[in-house]
């Protein structure tokens, strides 16, 4: 084997091994560390709470939502609900506004995204704790007193409730999504019992009021907000306890849409957070750049080690990487045209880490999304 040969060969295992640090390698390295329990408390004088989503063309999720707030209202009488309505078409203000025993309405002058919306209900909020959700997604009834106690830590200054997908069966996309997002929340326990999670989404976190922070319009809030409990020096943790649901998007040029535009932002939100990043511990550096970094960029991993498998296979011999590239082109082909099964997921796990390559790299070109629009395959 020539050096070339082994250079070839090195890239491919580089690759590979770049492709499995987020799952296989980092939450090894995350189980060997010391662990970090934090003290509970009963929710005795329990710190007052609001509650804030945003809300855009969500007609269709609004009467569950709102039922499920009735229910938390009913539990907590104090509790504090704020929605924003981004300049939704369909109505959904006028749900919301219908529900003005229940939730504060502040209806935007037009589109102008989550980011702002959110930072407009957190201008407005009286609580203690904030809890930021998302108008698709239910809370259990039980979410608010799982919650609560976790701040009697003095050090804890942010909490991750635990996401539950539905409809994973519906589609090889939606089952997908449903093994991503499992293997996501193993991480987020894996981080928290060793000190901080990097990070949370948008579905179901909460801070101490005192810490929220301000940014632009341009980033993921919940990200941003997340990490400056980190950067205060507070704990971010995550609980198992503090239960969320949400419906799986189904199609994947939905899905695909969606990747590319949270990559995006992801990236946008990286280089807002730079200052604060350089001054975490090098532990949370270190989880940082394993969950998130390694991870947006491993469509460009299957690139290169693709690549380097058929420049390695042409040097063996021309009809190898001919009969390699066929190959793969053949179960891509397979893969495009199946809606479930081995094929359909292997080539759904592909379209999502090119959207997620391909939205860092318009955002590092300057592309922004400022705005969302709600999935419409979720069932």
């Amino acid at each position: 084997m020539t050096l070339v040969d082994l250079i070839l060969a090195f890239i491919i295992l580089l690759c590979a091994v770049l492709l499995l640090w987020p799952f296989l390698f980092y939450p090894l390295i995350l189980r060997t560390l010391p662990q970090k329990p934090a003290q509970r408390a009963s929710a005795t004088g329990a710190p007052s709470v609001s509650l804030l989503f945003c809300a855009y063309n969500e007609a269709a999720s609004l009467p569950a939502k709102i039922e499920n707030l009735r229910l938390l209202k009913a539990k907590h009488p104090a509790l504090q609900i704020l929605a924003f309505d981004d300049g939704s078409t369909d109505g959904t203000g006028d749900l919301l506004g219908e529900a003005g025993d229940l939730i504060t309405l502040v209806r935007g002058p037009g589109r102008s995204g989550k980011a702002h919306g959110m930072k407009q209900l957190a201008a407005r909020a009286t609580g203690d704790i904030l809890v930021f959700t998302d108008a698709n997604v239910l809370l259990d009834d039980s979410a608010i007193d799982a919650l609560l106690p976790y701040y009697a830590d003095p050090q804890v200054g942010g909490v991750l409730g635990s996401l539950r997908y539905d409809g994973a069966q519906n589609s090889a996309s939606a089952s997908v999504g449903a093994l991503y997002w499992r293997i996501e929340e193993h991480l987020k326990d894996l981080e928290s019992r060793s000190g901080n999670v990097m990070g949370a989404d948008g579905s179901i976190f909460s801070i101490r009021r005192a810490l929220y922070p301000d940014f632009p319009d341009s980033v993921l809030d919940d990200l941003t907000v997340s990490m400056a409990v980190v950067f205060a020096g507070k704990r971010l943790i995550k609980a198992k306890d503090v239960i969320a649901r949400e419906a799986m998007v189904a199609k994947r040029e939905d899905e695909y849409r969606r990747k590319v535009r949270i990559a995006a932002r992801s990236w946008h939100t990286h280089r807002h957070l730079r200052p604060g990043l350089r001054r975490m511990s090098g532990l949370d550096r270190f989880k940082y750049a394993s969950r998130k970094i390694v991870r947006w960029f491993g469509g460009l991993w299957i690139g290169l080690a693709a690549l380097a498998a058929l420049a390695l296979a042409w040097r063996i011999t021309p009809v190898a990487a001919v009969a390699l590239f066929t190959a793969g082109m053949f179960l891509m082909m397979l893969g495009v045209m199946a809606r479930r099964g081995p094929l359909a997921a292997m080539f759904d796990l592909l379209l999502a880490y090119m959207a997620t390559l391909k939205g860092v790299l318009l955002a590092m070109r300057g592309q922004t999304f400022t705005l969302w629009t709600p999935a419409k395959s979720r069932d």
